[in-house]
């Protein structure tokens, strides 16, 4: 009997790549809409879930796929904070996920809003939709060969970002816990205070921690920046103090923040609120500061590689438990 695997989250141009990849032959149900409490009945008769970032599999949702009768619940993601794994464990759920994929889908969207930002090439395209074919004040920018950008975070995804940014004659400082060698050929490693006073770009790629490194890029880690940078985040947006970072747009102290996530963000992203209030006050402030703040749907992984990368390792996850028992991509719970 075929192995039977729900997957939610896909959206239409991404089925002929879940067949096409399929070659254990799983028996897929494919689900446009996110795993929620509204749709967790799908799930009947299958043996797993393979979910993506904006399912929100916590302690009530994990307790009704357990009694469901789904015994594997993966995701075809590098983040799992959205995986209760306490719960995961009480209820005799295993994990796993994908620890890697194209670096450069992500690390291409950081350079492009970081871009736009600080050639203001939001501000003049909306200007100009409007009719205003002015050149402001505020566009007036420095070319990218004198530009400093500082990376947080010089993984796969960091370094790819700073390659793209050596391409183009900038200097590219970094800071991560953990240095690596690689990097070294890349970007100068300096004190994380030395990056944010030096850096006229400062783009995050720190992974979210839940209980350990919530919010850390708070308003002093703003007040450090250099006066007039551009802040990109296409990490996760728990890492940071969003309403901090709006407030130092809004004082002039930064130029501009682009950011391809928001906080609790499966209650907005996948919407349409046709240009009314999305209920939450700091989401709305984002859309009231546009151009400044630029808001991108989650969208850093859409690329066809790393599309590729994460159903592929996904199903490679799924036969090596079903092989031998394990996978060295499985998550502790």
């Amino acid at each position: 009997m075929a192995f039977k695997i729900a997957v939610f989250g896909v959206r239409d141009n991404e089925v002929p790549y879940f067949h096409d990849l399929n070659k254990y032959n799983y028996d897929l149900t494919l689900v446009p809409e996110n795993l929620s409490l509204a749709n967790v009945d799908k799930v009947d008769g299958h043996d797993a879930v393979l979910a993506r970032a904006n399912c929100a599999l916590h302690a009530d949702m994990l307790q009704k796929l357990s009694a469901h009768g789904i015994k594997y619940v993966f995701t075809r993601t590098v983040g799992h904070s959205h995986i209760d794994l306490h719960f995961a464990k009480e209820y005799g759920l295993t994990v796993a996920y994908v620890p890697s994929y194209s670096p450069y889908a992500v690390a291409e969207l950081a350079f492009t809003l970081a871009l736009m930002q600080q050639r203001q090439t939001t501000l003049a395209v909306a200007n100009a939709a409007k009719g205003q074919f002015q050149v402001l004040p505020q566009m007036f920018a420095t070319e990218l060969h004198n530009l400093t950008v500082g990376i947080i975070g010089t993984g796969r995804i960091g370094q790819a970002e700073a390659e793209l940014w050596r391409g183009v004659g900038a200097t590219v400082l970094g800071y991560d816990v953990y240095q690596n060698d690689k990097a070294k050929e890349l970007l100068t490693y300096v004190s994380e205070d030395e990056l944010l006073v030096k850096s006229d770009i400062v783009s995050l790629h720190v992974p979210h921690f839940p209980g350990k490194n919530d919010s850390y890029f708070n308003a002093a880690y703003v007040a450090k920046m250099k006066d007039g940078a551009v802040l990109v985040n296409t990490a996760r947006a728990e890492i940071t103090n969003q309403d901090a970072i709006l407030a130092a747009v809004e004082a002039g102290k930064l130029r501009g923040f682009a950011t391809d996530v928001i906080a609790d963000e499966r209650h907005y992203f996948g919407k349409d609120f046709h240009g009314e209030s999305t209920g939450n006050a700091t989401v709305d402030k984002m859309m009231a500061l546009y151009p400044q703040v630029i808001v991108t749907p989650h969208m850093g992984s859409y690329t066809e590689g790393a599309l590729m990368d994460m159903i592929a390792i996904s199903f490679e996850n799924f036969n090596d438990v079903l092989t031998t028992g394990t996978s060295r991509n499985l998550v502790e719970v």
